[in-house]
């Protein structure tokens, strides 16, 4: 099994690129070394204000899987909200 977890950030205090990059590598370092899964920005565009982060786990067991997305999901939103941004969306997929 293959988790996917998307997640759609804004980050309003950001006035540039600079500002969006701090955000967004403290993030994907913080939940890489924690949770010891696949983190990458997948919307590359140039909105200061917003990013969509991918995460990917593999198992082979779906349950551990989703237990294992909950957790970064709500780690995430925690570190988002110590840097002044939030998680707007965010969605798993199993494949």
């Amino acid at each position: 099994m293959i988790a996917f977890l998307t997640l759609e950030l804004r980050i309003e205090h950001a006035q540039s690129l600079k500002d969006k990059r701090q955000v967004v590598r403290s993030l994907k370092d913080r939940l890489r070394v924690q949770f010891n899964v696949a983190v990458a920005e997948l919307d590359s565009n140039g909105l200061w204000n917003r990013a969509t982060l991918g995460v990917v786990s593999v198992s082979d067991s779906r349950d551990y899987l989703d237990g294992l997305m909950k957790n970064v999901e709500r780690q995430a939103l925690r570190i988002a909200n110590n840097r002044g941004a939030d998680v707007a969306d965010s969605s798993v997929e199993f494949l």
